[in-house]
């Protein structure tokens, strides 16, 4: 995917925030396919006269990404044997490690005809193997007042690589019949879109709703403002063959585009790239050398791209419809999802072949108040977690001051990524949403609690727990 959103330059200094003055982006995405021929990169005009200072380069094999590769750009080109040799520089073990899973030799460099195949690689065959006979997938796209960005999410389902899937669009709390119209008059004549209204406010909601209705034993989910990847679904059901007891696979979130300061520092601060690797998670033999495993829930994935087993969603009570954006809480549905999957005896993996392509927000004040929810959510996440299992609580006090230097120290995987510039206040706006996030939590089971006999058929509060299978987070090390 390459990048193709322009603005002016004073458009891209007023997304800064009052008297910032730091050379943030923008950064032109491109997406090389390293067994192809590698392409000439040219100067690439951001408006007349102006060019894209910098690129990042997707670099895939076999259709799998494998790294980000920075290369300054500017006026300057970089002829493709020159590319190939920096794109090598950065990925050389990565992509003799994909080659030998794959069944194929190594290389010692990588030329500007690129990497010659010399069989069908094993992966290929993998994903052909699951497309000969796919299995059935509901996808659900919650959504509110988007039907622009909706539109466009749709569109790109439909390109996948993909024969036996439906679309369930939840039309959560809408202010007009916009969607509904839109919907009608586009997919009306067809089997595989359906349009479901649930007027009760909030994402976990959205998605109860959806899952009522769904049609297959795997259920996908992701947002109105996404693009997905051409094997999307496909590499997600693949990601429910790497165990024995797969409950939940996310996936890789890659930004759509990075034209405006704040979709950098976006990007900076949320790391939707959870990595290049495979990983599978439980508390058993897959359990991370990790100090805040499974409290730390965002290393497992992001909720615009997770999908589940049907049975065991259900089994560990759907969504919490305390949390989520569109209710007090503003966050952490999916976070909590994630760990009853795992604190219920599953096991979840991290897909990172299953790619979704994120629209992050262009406006600073809007990445303000994103920042600021990120932070409630989580803590509202926390907060439910430890009232729900209260046999966690002296596990967790074991951890606060872990946690606490996690997200103050600099260095640490939450904040290693942020560069020179990124805006401080920032930081301040997420730790205040953290400090208000207990409280948003129970604002919001009171506010639940006044739903509870509507008709709207969400599930309990306190849904019923796998008691068999849950293993305390403090066994098994």
């Amino acid at each position: 995917m390459v990048s193709s959103q322009k603005h002016s330059p004073d458009q891209i200094q007023a997304d800064r925030p009052d008297g910032q003055d730091s050379q943030v982006g923008p950064i032109r995405l491109i997406e090389i396919e390293i067994s192809a021929p590698l392409i000439d990169l040219y100067p690439i005009t951001l408006e007349p006269g102006l060019f894209y200072p910098q690129g990042l380069l997707l670099v895939r094999l076999h259709g799998k990404p494998l790294g980000m590769v920075e290369v300054p750009l500017g006026e300057r080109s970089w002829p493709a044997a020159e590319l190939g040799r920096r794109i090598w520089q950065v990925l050389e073990t990565d992509i003799n490690e994909h080659l030998i899973i794959d069944g194929l030799h190594p290389v010692a460099e990588l030329p500007a005809s690129g990497i010659p195949v010399e069989q069908e690689p094993g992966c290929i065959r993998v994903r052909k193997r699951l497309l000969a006979n796919p299995p059935f997938i509901s996808v659900i796209v919650a959504t509110r007042n988007r039907t622009a960005s909706l539109a466009v999410t749709l569109e790109s389902l439909f390109d996948m690589e993909y024969s036996n899937f439906e679309i369930l669009v939840v039309d959560n709390a809408p202010t007009s019949e916009e969607t509904a119209e839109f919907i009608r008059w586009t997919y009306g004549n067809s089997d595989r879109v359906r349009y479901i209204r649930e007027d009760r406010p909030g994402l976990a909601v959205a998605h109860n709703r959806g899952l009522r209705e769904v049609q297959g034993s795997l259920v996908a989910f992701t947002d109105d403002d996404v693009l997905a990847d051409w094997y999307w679904l496909a590499e997600l059901a693949l990601g429910f063959e790497a165990g024995d007891n797969v409950g939940c696979v996310t996936g890789m979130i890659l930004p759509a585009a990075l034209e405006t300061p704040a979709q950098v520092w976006a990007e900076q601060m949320v790391r939707f790239n959870k990595g290049y690797r495979r990983r599978v998670f439980d508390l058993r033999k897959n359990r991370p050398d990790l100090p805040l495993f499974p409290f730390a829930a965002g290393v497992f994935g992001s909720g615009a791209n997770m999908a589940y087993r049907v049975s065991a969603l259900r089994a560990i009570g759907s969504f919490d419809p305390v949390t989520g954006t569109g209710t007090p809480s503003l966050g952490g549905d999916d976070l909590s999802a994630f760990f009853d999957i795992v604190y219920q005896g599953y096991q979840l993996v991290y897909q990172p072949t299953a790619v979704i392509y994120h629209n992050h927000r262009r406006d600073y004040a809007g990445l303000k108040r994103q920042t600021y929810g990120y932070g409630a959510g989580l803590t509202a996440y926390l907060t439910r977690v430890l009232a729900r299992y209260p046999e966690v609580i002296p596990g967790f006090i074991a951890r606060i001051p872990t946690g606490v230097a996690y997200a103050l120290n600099p260095n640490s995987l939450k904040n290693r990524s942020k560069r020179a510039g990124y805006p401080g206040e920032l930081d301040w706006s997420e730790r205040k949403g953290m400090l208000y996030g207990p409280l948003a939590y129970l604002r919001s089971r009171r506010r639940a609690r006044r739903y509870s006999g509507l008709e709207s058929g969400q599930p309990a509060l306190v849904p019923q727990v796998r008691e068999p299978a849950r293993v305390k987070p403090e066994d098994d090390r």
